[in-house]
């Protein structure tokens, strides 16, 4: 029996309830000839429990015409003189009139029993399938596939034919469709879906062929609709968000590159230019020990310069995921030693340690490591103290290679050690080339080492100075993305 005939007042449709108001007393009547032909009270019994029966089955009304129907075959086949409606006996008019008067009210009262019931249940049903949506609407998950289980359980809770939902919210446009096997669409009821004056789209639902939706389902469909809603206008207002915040950060980039160009790149530039002019003035004649200091001096901020318009390019490469490492199997204590020799002048106001295990090779970009490890002993060098040890070590580890490069400097608070490698960021840290760093490094070297399947992190020293140390794998490895490596770097 199909819960759809049972949910409203009446049983549902009247064709229905005439059906089974005629059915149930015929064959109450035709149990009752075969059984006890001739016995009244047999009989008013059978007719009860068809009255029942049919209560349950077709409601109120299916109640009261099997009570009817009942009355009149008991007084029709039952009563003396048979096949007749007359009544002689003043106590089988009674016995009628009682036994119509008890089948309506068993009628009444089953039919009810059966309404509340059911109308309990479908409140059950509707709590929880409202239940669903909202948990849906704060899972986090997808709106796409939220949007299809909700179909989905439409489908379930209402035995629909069919459910679509046609929506378009935060740019993107849904279209979800949910069926029921078995089943051929009847005619759709459809409920718009709008937040206050903003229209979302369309719920459709289409109830099988020959049946139509009860209030009770249209109203549970205008909810429905009310909550996808909700969650359309909570991706919507997340796209703003998302949009105001990503608009804020390229606000902040342009700013931060702005005053790294008319900062960072002026103090070289200005050298650059100082040194040439000095060089050309007319009529002053330098020794070659001055000439060669000052072409020194151009070498080395030209290297500024390059290293600097470098990270830049690097950042742009990674922001336009263009950055793909070709790689070569490579020692990297070579990579170090070479690194080393390159800023032989740039790090000659720090003693240099190196400590190189037996480490295998590793596929890398000789180039791309060449440049983490130019930013990192940078770094090394511009806050350590004048005079200070850097200790730049390499050992296998695992199924890796590692490379720590630590200075003697003032160190980094734990919390601010994920922050530092987020692009211009500077922390206040004093030294003696503390000024003049562009925040670009460590983004970088972060960016290269995760394009190598690598993984780089920050860790305190026991002097209070800082190490900077990355892994690389043994073997090739697919890049990691930047959010994986922040959660997983190690504390």
């Amino acid at each position: 029996m199909s819960d759809r005939w049972v949910l409203a007042p009446g049983g549902g449709s009247r064709a229905r309830a005439l059906v089974i108001s005629v059915l149930a007393p015929a064959l109450a009547l035709g149990l009752a000839l075969i059984v006890q032909p001739e016995h009244e009270l047999g009989a008013a019994s059978m007719f009860l429990l068809a009255v029942v029966a049919a209560s349950v089955a077709g409601g109120i009304w299916a109640g009261i015409g099997s009570s009817l129907l009942g009355f009149l075959s008991l007084n029709y086949f039952f009563t003396e003189p048979l096949h007749t409606l007359r009544v002689h006996n003043r106590d089988d008019v009674v016995a009628l009139v009682v036994f119509l008067v008890v089948a309506l009210l068993v009628g009444w009262v089953v039919a009810r029993a059966v309404a509340e019931r059911d109308r309990a249940t479908r409140r059950e049903r509707e709590a929880r399938l409202l239940n669903l949506i909202a948990t849906k609407a704060l899972s986090g998950e997808p709106l796409d596939r939220v949007l299809s289980d909700l179909a989905a359980a439409l489908v379930d809770a209402l035995r629909l034919a069919s459910c679509e939902i046609h929506a378009a919210a935060a740019g993107r446009t849904y279209e979800v469709r949910r069926t029921r096997p078995g089943t051929v669409d009847g005619d759709a009821f459809d409920v718009p879906i709008s937040g206050g004056d903003v229209g979302f789209g369309t719920l459709t639902a289409s109830p099988p062929l020959r049946e139509e939706l009860l209030p009770e389902d249209r109203r549970l469909l205008e909810a429905a609709a009310s909550q996808i809603a909700v969650c359309l206008e909570r991706a919507r207002l997340d796209a703003e968000i998302a949009a105001a915040r990503l608009e804020a950060e390229r606000s902040q980039a342009r700013a931060a590159l702005f005053s790294s160009v008319t900062h960072d790149l002026r103090t070289p530039l200005a050298s650059i230019k100082t040194a040439v002019t000095s060089l050309l003035q007319v009529g002053v004649r330098f020794d070659p020990a001055q000439a060669r200091e000052l072409l020194q001096t151009v070498l080395e901020e030209t290297d500024r310069l390059n290293r600097l318009v470098g990270n830049i390019l690097g950042l742009a490469q990674v922001r336009s995921g263009a950055l793909l490492p070709v790689k070569d199997p490579t020692p990297l204590d070579e990579i170090v030693e070479s690194v080393l020799h390159r800023l032989g002048t740039r790090l000659a106001g720090v003693r240099v340690r190196t400590i190189f295990r037996d480490a295998p090779e590793v596929p890398v970009d000789p180039v791309l490591i060449d440049q983490v490890l130019s930013n990192l002993l940078e770094n090394a060098a511009r806050f350590s103290p004048a005079g200070g040890e850097v200790v730049v070590s390499v050992a296998p580890w695992r199924s890796g290679v590692q490379v720590r490069v630590a200075d003697q400097g003032p160190g980094i608070d734990p919390d601010d050690r994920e922050r530092v490698f987020e692009p211009f960021t500077q922390l206040g840290v004093s030294g003696p080339d503390a000024a003049g760093g562009s925040g670009l490094g460590l983004a970088i070297s972060r960016a290269i080492v995760l394009a190598h399947g690598g993984r780089i992190w920050i860790e305190g020293t026991p002097g209070g100075g800082t190490a900077v140390v990355f892994e690389l794998p043994v073997r090739d490895a697919a890049p990691v993305p930047q959010e994986v490596a922040a959660r997983e770097a190690p504390s």
